[in-house]
């Protein structure tokens, strides 16, 4: 059969597998995720099983748990604490080393960087808005990240739409799910009913339709396409949190003064785990490293993060040295100035920088709080809900 006769159909978790073989077949090295030391992580995937069928996440401010499912669902659970940055954008790449001969003549030797041709298995439509995001800062200005591009080029993507969100997802407030809306080459959507456990399956891309067409599934049904619209719809219905309905970029430049900073500040570890499980943060920098002997070094870059107090450091000082002025500068940047720089919001709404911050700040409730402070009006709870005693 063409490749056109496929773009849309049914697997069955026998297809899935077979899509995890075809993409070996091709070449790729498929990463998904899987359940290792007590969570969901994405890790490389040599068979389909390794996914976490019957797997699911109690997810809360600074709080995460993995919980046995009543079902085999294999991505019915939020987002982990890892994104696909992790793969796309290392968190440590070594650049070059040089070394220095006994006659004193110095040899510089770049680091070679062949990496994988990657096929993400499971990616989130809220992640697949981020790496969109990160393919306009590292790749679109100016200044190209060859790194970034290396691993990007060629990825092949498997989106798997959300049917159940987690309690810190608003992913609707951002506009990027649950339904997936870019560029992909396959989407998948979960279903597991009366009528058994399968996957819609829809290309988008001519490669997308070719790797449809080496399996063997089952032709699209009415019935599996209305149940898998039915179980997106009705995960936007549920999402745990949102951010206000007002402009953030606006509001936000009308509260660098508002005393609720000062607030966050007081729980603010400074520790920079939001901008580690982020999605979209990308601040590098870079660290030369010489052993003992002097006759060898190399230098790396690695991720850097705003909360660093040297990352603001000019001739003469630190310009953010206060924790407020630095958790104010990652907010304002996050949900605001980053229009003015990339066209668009820098949060997809993950909710990974709630889960994974070990005080519990909650960006959503942060911007809620500071957005009634500009109107004058009692701060709501998490995630804008009833007023905070």
């Amino acid at each position: 059969m063409t490749g056109a006769a496929h773009a849309d159909a049914v697997l069955d978790r026998t297809g899935l597998g077979e899509l995890v073989r075809a993409l070996v077949r091709r070449g790729r090295t498929v990463v998904g995720p899987t359940v290792r030391d007590g969570a969901i992580v994405l890790a490389e995937l040599s068979s389909a099983d390794e996914l976490p069928y019957g797997w699911g996440v109690e997810l809360e401010a600074g709080h995460y748990r993995l919980r046995r499912r009543d079902d085999a669902m294999a991505f019915a659970h939020s987002a982990g604490p890892q994104s696909w940055k992790t793969f796309l954008h290392p968190e440590r790449v070594r650049q070059w080393s040089a070394d220095r001969a006994p006659d004193g003549s110095l040899t510089i030797t770049a680091e070679p960087d062949d990496p994988p041709s990657y096929a993400f298995l499971g990616v989130r439509p809220c992640d697949l808005r981020a790496i969109a995001i990160q393919d306009r800062v590292l790749t679109k200005g100016p200044h190209t990240d060859e790194t970034y591009r290396r691993r990007r080029d060629g990825a092949f993507l498997v989106v798997v739409e959300c049917v159940e969100p987690g309690a810190t997802c608003f992913c609707v407030s951002m506009g990027t799910g649950p339904a997936a809306h870019g560029s992909y080459d396959l989407v998948l959507t979960e279903v597991h009913d009366a009528g058994g456990h399968r996957f819609w399956a829809r290309a988008g891309s001519e490669e997308g339709a070719a790797v449809l067409a080496e399996l063997s599934p089952a032709p699209a049904d009415g019935a599996t396409a209305e149940a898998a619209r039915a179980g997106v719809e009705r995960a936007a219905g549920l999402m745990g949190r949102t951010m206000p309905e007002v402009d953030l970029r606006l509001m936000l430049r009308g509260t660098l003064e508002a005393e609720r900073w000062n607030d966050v500040a007081a729980r603010c570890l400074t520790c920079g785990n939001c901008t580690m499980a982020c999605p979209t943060c990308y601040c590098t920098t870079t660290e030369d490293i010489i052993d003992l002997t002097g006759d060898h070094a190399e230098r790396w870059r690695r991720w850097d993060v705003c909360y660093d107090m040297d990352f603001s450091y000019v001739h003469g000082g630190v310009v953010r040295g206060s924790g407020h002025s630095r958790y104010r500068q990652w907010l304002t940047h996050k949900l605001g100035t980053w229009h003015d720089q990339f066209g668009s919001s820098g949060c997809v709404g993950c909710g990974r920088c709630i889960v994974w911050c070990p005080v519990g700040i909650d960006i959503t409730e942060e911007a809620h709080a500071l957005h009634a402070e500009s109107l004058d009006r009692p701060a709501p709870g998490p995630g804008g809900g009833e007023e905070r005693a």
